[in-house]
């Protein structure tokens, strides 16, 4: 009997150990987001946002490579799963544009996650959705 409790006390533990190991996501919004912005469902711009997390700060690039936009502000606020940020980019004639997004984490216990909210920028607002990859 002391064989078989041992054996089952075993068999337990690794199961504890595989669930906890797996269950390791890290902060909710680290990784790399694809999706697309725009005033209609006609009229969308793709986007391809990489968000990471230091352990104090959210930090992040939008459209990753040559000309990217690196974030300047971003927020999470865990009442609501609200998301935060702010970019400066540069338009086709080298005027900046303040991008302002406003969301909040949808099916958030699932790795493939949602961010959807506004996408702001001049005088336009539009809606977006991006999910990560």
């Amino acid at each position: 009997m002391p064989r078989r409790t041992f054996r089952l006390i075993c068999l337990l533990a690794c199961l504890i150990i595989t669930v906890a190991a797996l269950a390791q996501e890290g902060h909710p919004l680290k990784g790399t987001w694809l999706g697309d912005w725009g005033p209609s469902k006609d009229d969308r711009t793709q986007v391809t946002i990489v968000l990471d997390w230091d352990g104090k700060n959210i930090s992040g690039v939008i459209n990753p490579g040559p000309g990217s936009t690196p974030i300047q502000k971003a927020a999470l606020e865990p009442k609501g799963w609200l998301v935060h940020f702010e970019a400066d980019a540069k338009d086709r004639t080298g005027k900046t544009v303040h991008y302002v997004v406003d969301g909040h984490i949808e099916n958030l216990g699932t790795y493939n996650r949602s961010i959807v909210g506004t996408w702001t920028h001049d005088n336009v607002k539009a809606d977006f959705k991006i999910t990560r990859q």
